[in-house]
């Protein structure tokens, strides 16, 4: 069910998302957003990190990718160097 409310951005730019949709949709001080404005449409989308377990699949399906490509740790490591330029 969706929550219909109003509010007003402040002279700083910002917004208050109104206390029922907080709860809701479980939004907590400092939860993060994605911001896509387009026309005279503004939309929050909230960033949730995946759980540990969820990142840890990933991480596993990332190993086995990489290895199954034939790349060492040294060819990943030197990959995330040149595409960071070389820090």
């Amino acid at each position: 069910m969706s929550e219909v409310a109003t509010t007003r951005m402040s002279s700083k730019g910002q917004v208050v998302i109104p206390e029922a949709v907080r709860d809701r949709l479980g939004l907590r001080a400092g939860a993060e957003f994605v911001v896509l404005g387009d026309g005279d449409v503004v939309i929050l989308k909230a960033i949730h990190p995946p759980p540990m377990a969820e990142f840890d699949h990933l991480i596993a399906k990332a190993e086995a990718a990489a290895k199954e490509a034939g790349l060492t740790r040294a060819d990943i490591s030197r990959a995330v160097k040149d595409v960071r330029g070389g820090r």
